[in-house]
């Protein structure tokens, strides 16, 4: 050590030079760990225990003033729409829209984005979530694990953990989970193997804890719930593994059961000539993403998954209601007000769980209250949402073959392709043409934005019993030589038969990433290179992106701390958080 470092150090190890240094901040105190480290002194000791009362107090306060101490989403907060500096619910607002009502980063500013922080998550290697922000504080979820943030600096307030559950099949066995919802001070999230939690927000405490399956292991939950008039609406997995679906609402309070909405008709009720014996026991129809809610109307709109057995109609004849469809429900008494239903009679898992989202505009002439959806089956519809009239529906891949079209009612105009003992080519493929990554809507350009994917599968289908704690496919798909998926995003108006402006992606990476729109004019959205990228909304042009180094199998948000804005993301074990400078 040279003369001049050690001048520096003696300065340092004294209360007057310790007090100095802390006032300094961050990259001050570091030199105290480095001094302490080259002189092995009595008072190298001290200003060592000293630094670090000075780091942790530096901390706290930091966060203090970006942090409310006070959690209290109100109902009215929960109805305001756009998402502004808050994000309150898994899309942003009741709409699904995933606007953002923030413009301090826009295309004119976007390429000096830079990474502010990233919290580590040890549980998990394929995060999904999308992160809630009320005040600054972030909470974001893992497998059976919750994690409240602060949203400015990425330090961690609470961790509520549980152990995964053994046993479960299919994609509640990867122990996936999209995020929270709130109502004043509590959080509540579903687990793997659904049970509905109640944590206080302010701490992670386990308030209540209420089963809403009978334990059959076939049931999963991969979804984040939603809050409505005082209730926790929440929805399950296992639609391949021939579980009956339904909708519920919880008392937030209580946690006792309000409603519950069966997607699979029993005996004598509409729709059960589709289910005949204890088939529908095992219909499928499960309700694994969230929903969308118009207050107005008092509405809620929630998708439903593919029939069960998957690729074999025969023991389920006719449309298979109320799968592939979206449910309007009544969210206090759970009442089907209207259905619509994208594919009747579904032989290859075209689940219609993909973002309603609701959009108030002009349409064909004419103000409208809309919902649109871009479906897993290939087509952009457009519905009339106070009662489920069929307005349009508008193809947006190349590949495919299933249905030549959509008739003036809504129905698919079906071809004669399906799953044989052989193997049938059918497009789109497994994954479907679009899938549950999140679409949205930028009201101001009037685009909406949306992934595709182009590509076929070989379906095969081969009869077979269900049993518990088996996937019920009946049989299963593998993939089409000659066929190479490509991702493409997309951004379509309302009334356009064709997209105003295409991005291929050019990445070989898997992804499930999602997109997000601002008032600053910007798309982001996770790219197949293992990028998050911001393109400008109105003409797809590519503005800024960061390589986040791990797939990326969640949807971006946005959110304002001290009214400086975020843009967040997870991507494969981490929550990543980007700011300007």
């Amino acid at each position: 050590m040279n003369a001049s470092f050690m001048t520096v150090c003696s300065q340092v190890f004294t209360p007057r030079g310790i007090a100095g240094w802390c006032a300094k901040g961050l990259p001050f105190l570091l030199a105290i760990f480095v001094c302490a480290g080259n002189v092995q002194t009595k008072a190298a000791g001290s200003a060592l225990f000293l630094a670090g009362a000075c780091f942790i107090g530096s901390a706290q306060e930091s966060a203090s003033g970006s942090v409310s101490v006070k959690v209290d989403v109100q109902p009215s907060e929960l109805r305001s729409q756009p998402a502004g500096a808050n994000w309150l619910s898994y899309n942003g607002d009741y709409t699904g829209r995933r606007f953002s009502s923030l413009d301090q980063i826009n295309t004119e500013n976007v390429q000096n984005l830079r990474a502010q922080w990233v919290f580590h998550v040890p549980n998990s290697d394929n995060l999904e979530v999308t992160p809630f922000v009320v005040d600054g504080l972030m909470i974001v979820t893992s497998a059976n694990d919750a994690y409240a943030l602060d949203g400015q600096t990425g330090r961690s307030i609470w961790h509520y953990s549980r152990p995964i559950t053994e046993g479960l099949i299919d994609d509640a066995s990867q122990h996936h989970n999209r995020g929270v919802a709130m109502l004043h001070s509590r959080a509540y999230m579903e687990t793997d193997n659904a049970h509905l939690l109640c944590l206080d927000a302010r701490s992670g405490h386990l308030i209540w804890d209420v089963a809403y399956t009978d334990g059959n292991k076939n049931y999963g939950a991969t979804s984040a719930p939603l809050v409505v008039n005082g209730k926790v609406i929440v929805g399950t997995s296992g639609g391949d593994d021939g579980v009956r679906g339904f909708v519920a609402a919880y008392d937030a309070e209580t946690g006792k059961l309000a409603w519950r909405f069966w997607t699979i008709p029993g005996p004598g009720e509409f729709g059960s000539s589709s289910w005949p014996g204890e088939i529908y026991k095992h219909g499928g129809g499960t309700t694994w993403m969230p929903g969308t809610f118009d207050p107005g109307l008092n509405t809620l709109y929630w998708g439903t998954s593919n029939p069960s057995p998957d690729f074999d109609g025969g023991p389920r004849p006719g449309d298979d209601l109320y799968t592939d469809c979206v449910l309007a429900l009544d969210p206090d008494t759970g009442k089907l007000k209207w259905y619509f239903q994208f594919t009747p009679h579904d032989l290859f898992d075209y689940d219609a769980t993909e973002t309603p989202m609701l959009v108030d505009a002009e349409y064909q002439g004419q103000p409208r209250k809309l919902l649109v959806e871009a479906n897993r089956n290939g087509f952009l519809y457009v519905l009339d949402r106070t009662d489920g009239q069929f307005l349009s529906a508008t193809p947006f891949v190349e590949k495919l073959n299933w249905a030549k079209g959509i008739d003036s009612k809504g129905r698919p105009i079906r071809t004669e392709v399906q799953p044989t003992a052989e193997g049938t080519r059918v497009c789109p493929g497994f994954a479907g043409a679009t899938n549950w990554y999140s679409p949205s809507y930028n009201p101001a350009l009037g685009l909406v934005y949306f992934f595709a994917l182009e590509d076929c599968d070989v379906y095969l289908r081969k009869p077979q019993e269900f049993k518990e704690g088996r996937t019920y496919y009946s049989t299963g798909v593998r993939h089409s030589s000659g066929d190479h998926g490509q991702k493409i995003l997309l951004a379509f108006a309302l009334d356009s038969t064709k997209p105003v402006w295409r991005y291929v992606q050019t990445g070989g990476a898997h992804s499930s990433a999602g997109t997000m729109t601002t008032a600053g004019g910007l798309v982001f959205f996770g790219d197949t290179g293992q990028s998050l990228e911001a393109v400008d909304g109105r003409s797809g042009k590519a503005l800024w992106h960061f390589n986040m180094g791990q797939a990326i199998h969640a949807s971006p948000m946005t959110y304002a701390v001290n009214k400086k804005q975020y843009v967040a993301i997870a991507a494969g074990s981490d929550i990543f958080s980007f700011g300007l400078p």
